[in-house]
């Protein structure tokens, strides 16, 4: 596997032509946003946003770093160091959750839309489990919550209470 590297090409892209996904569910309470905003102020950008390029809307939309985005609106900085990614949309949403699941929680009803997505995008369950550091467990509770039948159409189920029930006959 070849890593690559987008990092090494930063580039520092205005706030106004930035704007953030509609999917990432990621929260951070206010003193960790209080202490993200002091360590921008005293240490500078240590680690750029991460974004994706869309030429219809000519923004770019955040991948990864949106509350480092949302402080820097707050100090009114007028550009910010990013890295720049070119993948599509469902892919774009697996490296964002990566990307916070590395660093903390999720809001589950957002995580759960998230999952319906990429099911209805035609991703599997080894697929979604894979991409976004999930066990087979909470990929399932996460379909439960949806409440959606789609998300469980290819799902294979147990058979052990069928075995069971044909082991205990009288």
């Amino acid at each position: 596997m070849k890593i690559q590297f987008p990092v090494m090409n930063l580039k520092m892209i205005p706030m106004d032509k930035i704007e953030a996904n509609d999917y990432n569910p990621n929260k951070v309470a206010t003193p960790e946003m209080k202490l993200l905003e002091l360590s921008i102020k005293e240490d500078g950008y240590t680690m750029p946003i991460v974004v994706y390029y869309d030429s219809n809307k000519d923004k770019y939309i955040i991948v990864d770093g949106f509350h480092r985005f949302t402080v820097g609106k707050k100090l009114n900085i007028d550009a910010i160091p990013a890295t720049i990614i070119d993948k599509p949309l469902e892919n774009r949403m697996a490296s964002t959750i990566r990307h916070n699941r590395a660093r903390g929680t999720h809001q589950i009803r957002n995580m759960s839309d998230i999952v319906v997505d990429l099911i209805n995008s035609g991703w599997t369950d080894e697929q979604i489990a894979k991409q976004l550091g999930m066990d087979a467990e909470e990929l399932i509770r996460l379909k439960q919550i949806s409440g959606l039948k789609s998300a469980f159409m290819d799902h294979e189920f147990s058979k052990s209470w069928e075995e069971f029930k044909s082991k205990n006959k009288i």
